[in-house]
């Protein structure tokens, strides 16, 4: 039977010394894993970039399925992981929701990569 991973609150940005500064704690590294896993996909990687391009405006579920040429369900699926991630919010407005990338979380990531990256 496959060994099952812990479970890690990754909602809130990753604050660690970049990668290299040396050795890092094996709880900080299973955090950076997760949220780089959660953007190690090709549509969510597009779905980010549209949410980072709209700033400071958030843009709705609905509009984005076309703009990435996928079903609304699948769409809804990958935000549902960024937002996990804590790499966007969201907010219910009527029937619709509207996403926006989190600038903080997705720049504490890019400080934690930048000396090695």
């Amino acid at each position: 039977m496959p060994k099952a991973l812990p479970v890690v609150d990754i909602s809130a940005p990753v604050c660690c010394a970049p990668l290299g500064a040396g050795p890092v704690e094996p709880a900080v590294a299973l955090a950076l894993a997760l949220r780089l896993k959660a953007l190690a996909d090709p549509a969510r990687i597009q779905l980010i970039a549209i949410l980072m391009g709209a700033r400071p405006d958030a843009v709705c579920a609905c509009d984005l399925a076309d703009a990435v040429g996928l079903s609304p369900g699948t769409v809804s699926h990958h935000l549902a992981r960024l937002k996990k991630a804590g790499l966007a919010t969201s907010e219910r407005r009527g029937v619709n929701i509207f996403y926006r990338a989190d600038t903080v979380a997705i720049e504490a990531l890019r400080a934690v990569l930048a000396t090695c990256c």
